[in-house]
């Protein structure tokens, strides 16, 4: 055979081969290209079947199995070995959202790693993919609400910055082809209580709806550039959330320009003819939940999609369009692609839980830290000192540091554990539990508090590690015990056996470290006159033991700040299923409080000064200078946060900066915000919605919501 007949020859059986290969599994072509083609091969019942949580595979078209659910909210979850950070509220009081971004990559390294091996292993179950139900973007606006630890804290602003960079980070920045796909839940006002998260209607007033609910959100779609949401349980205004088009299509999609995938939370549409009376049954649930703009049903009703169409409830098309997303995601994760495409793909096991994830959770625990008192700077003690008696529920507790939510890692560092790690053999370390959290029946509290009252009275000081537990507040919990329900809180106080057991060990004369280990805001009136020094260490992951006994040594120096307001009762505060936002939280809350949002002490000082604006009206856009010194004894990290009032709004403050500043001991830095016109919306009942209006604005530099340094004002004007 000639050579060129050899070359014509090959040409065809290429060119053949390609002709018979389906363009939807032609990485060269365009996104959109590809999704059409594998649509329009796919029957009826082979698209219902691919909107629940679990997609069964189809092989004639080479679709693998796929099932949606999978959990990431401070690492990886429910999925065995994984680094465990702090829980969200914790994340939020570092108010670093750089280094929430450095978690967010190596979470989502480890959720690659984990989703390589499944797929070598042939493995499509729950909790073995890449599309994550996390962040928790919901507003924190009542500390009772027992998921509020999931959440970034109370604030519209800081939620929105963690949460971007947490996004950011988990689906990375390649250009064809997503690390991980995060979903922004839960769409939206939901936020308590528990027990009736299933049923209750929020209606609250337009303005707290564009001002609080919405913000995060809409940083996430746009900022974030987020490619899934999540639909919350509730109603508003009347429509369950699942199926609200003003919500899932008006909102999100037309105004906020968002072309990812929305998910139901799991059961939402049973909650539509069970508990909402909106719908008649599944099929008319499911219709209305597609029509309005849900892709993906958590626990649906897949046999109930035909039906729909069949009875004129639902169309093809809109059908498609569902599938069409959600085929889009998947192509985007490059599940229809060869692997060595896709660098993701490359990622190996061996890095998950590895000695620099281990590292950072420890790093980040420690900036999650919160100094709240320190009389008489006793802290940092003295590694020299005699006899240390470590007492308290939560002391030697390693699951209540893991918060829920959670993936297994290798060891978790208790704080008698970090307390021993730190002083080593020179120190006598004493330990008694002394009670529980709570009171139980038939609890005689003699037993545990004379042990632990002995220790205490042999010592030089006593560290109690008390606070709550993720196994009292959290998500739909069946339990009812005094002070908690459901999940939720029923008042604010440290549980009252942990008082009286602090007012026992007073009694001895002895100092007294608290350290709270809890998701959610104390009234610790009785505490905070009569502890020597208070710290909040939150449910600070695997190695929070070890971060707060460096803390209390002083080889770390605290810079956290309370990413929610600790108020002096919970009288101080409206109802809780009560949605409006007036008296609640630092923005609307005119009562004194305890601690107030963004508060946070260090082992050392700082000094504000040099404030200047670059111009005294926003146009384009203003920069915010001025100078920090360390003006103490010890280097350390500053928290500045920069405040606003518009006059006229009805905010008290409003947070739209922060920076961690990290100086040695008589350094001084620049510190530069800028401020755009997009930064400073408020509603505008003309245009039901936010707007840019005009007035004065007062500017507020300080170390917490409270403690301003600085201040200023600019003008922004009519256009």
């Amino acid at each position: 055979m000639k050579p060129n007949s050899i070359f014509f020859l090959l040409l065809f059986f290429v060119l053949g081969s390609t002709a018979q290969s389906p363009a939807y599994l032609n990485a060269s072509l365009p996104l959109e290209t590809r999704v059409q083609d594998l649509l329009g091969r796919m029957t009826l019942a082979e698209k219902a079947s691919q909107v629940n949580n679990t997609s069964p595979a189809i092989q004639r078209l080479k679709i693998p199995a796929y099932n949606w659910w999978n959990e990431a909210l401070h690492g990886v979850a429910r999925a065995g070995l994984a680094t465990s950070f702090p829980q969200p509220i914790g994340l939020a009081a570092t108010f670093n959202d750089k280094a929430i971004f450095t978690m967010g990559e190596i979470i989502s390294d480890e959720a690659r790693a984990k989703y390589n091996r499944f797929q070598r292993e042939g493995k499509h179950g729950l909790y073995e993919g890449l599309t994550f139900y996390s962040p928790n973007i919901n507003i924190f606006r009542d500390p009772r609400w027992g998921r509020g630890h999931e959440t970034f804290g109370e604030d519209p602003y800081l939620t929105g910055t963690m949460g971007v960079a947490f996004v950011k980070a988990m689906q990375g920045d390649d250009p064809a082809y997503f690390k991980t796909i995060c979903t922004a839940k839960h769409y939206a006002v939901h936020s308590g209580p528990e027990p009736v998260r299933h049923e209750f209607n929020a209606e609250p007033s337009k303005r707290d709806l564009w001002e609080t609910y919405l913000p995060a959100f809409k940083m996430l779609a746009q900022e974030g550039k987020v490619y899934s949401f999540m639909c919350a349980y509730n109603r508003l205004y009347g429509e369950p959330c699942c199926s609200d088009p003003f919500l899932l299509t008006e909102i999100l999609r037309k105004q906020w320009g968002f072309n990812g995938f929305v998910a139901t939370d799991c059961g939402a549409v049973y909650d539509m003819f069970i508990s909402h009376h909106t719908a008649k049954d599944s099929v008319d649930g499911m219709a209305k939940a597609i029509r309005a703009g849900v892709d993906n049903h958590c626990m649906g009703y897949v046999g109930a999609v035909i039906p729909a169409i069949e009875q004129g409830l639902l169309k093809g098309s809109e059908l498609d369009t569902a599938v069409a997303r959600l085929l889009r995601a998947r192509f985007k994760l490059g599940m229809f692609d060869d692997t060595s495409l896709n660098r993701y793909s490359s990622i190996p096991y061996n890095v998950v839980n590895n000695k620099a994830h281990r590292e950072y959770a420890l790093e980040l625990a420690k900036q999650s830290i919160v100094l709240l008192k320190n009389r008489n700077s006793i802290l940092p003690l003295s590694k020299k000192v005699k006899t240390i008696a470590v007492i308290g529920p939560n002391a030697n507790d390693a699951e209540v540091s893991l918060g829920n939510y959670n993936g297994e890692p290798a060891h978790i560092i208790t704080v008698l554990e970090g307390i021993k790690n730190v002083l080593g053999k020179n120190v006598q370390v004493k330990f008694q539990k002394g009670c529980y959290i709570t009171d139980t029946m038939h609890y005689n509290r003699e037993p545990d508090f004379k042990p632990a009252i002995e220790a205490a009275a042999a010592a030089d000081v006593i560290v109690f590690v008390g606070g709550i537990s993720p196994r009292l507040e959290g998500e739909a919990l069946q339990v009812k015990v005094d002070g908690f329900d459901g999940g939720d809180k029923t008042n604010l106080d440290l549980p009252a056996v942990q008082t009286a057991l602090l007012k026992e060990l007073k009694k001895t004369g002895k100092p007294i470290v608290l350290v709270l280990m809890n998701g959610s805001a104390l009234s610790i009136n009785w505490e905070n006159e009569n502890m020597d020094a208070i710290i909040e260490a939150w449910y600070g992951g695997e190695a929070a033991g070890q971060a707060i006994a460096e803390v209390l040594f002083g080889d770390h120096n605290p810079a956290g700040r309370l990413p929610v307001s600790f108020y002096r009762s919970i009288n101080d505060i409206p109802a809780f299923d009560d949605y409006a936002m007036k008296g609640k939280t630092y923005r609307y809350c005119e009562k004194p409080v305890l601690y107030p949002f963004g508060y946070g002490l260090s082992y050392t000082k700082f000094a504000y000064s040099d404030l200047k604006l670059s111009s005294a009206v926003l146009s384009e856009k203003i920069e915010i200078m001025f100078t920090v010194k360390n003006t103490g004894k010890m280097e350390g990290d500053e928290v500045v946060q920069l405040y606003i009032h518009q006059q006229g709004q009805q905010a008290i403050k409003e947070l739209k900066g922060y920076q961690r500043v990290h100086l040695k001991k008589g350094a001084s830095k620049q510190i530069t915000f800028a401020l755009k016109p997009g930064d400073l919306l408020h509603y505008s009942a003309a245009k039901d919605g936010l707007a840019i209006l005009p007035g004065k604005v007062e500017l507020m530099i300080g170390a917490s919501s409270q403690d301003i340094k600085l201040r200023s004002a600019f003008l922004i004007k009519n256009n």
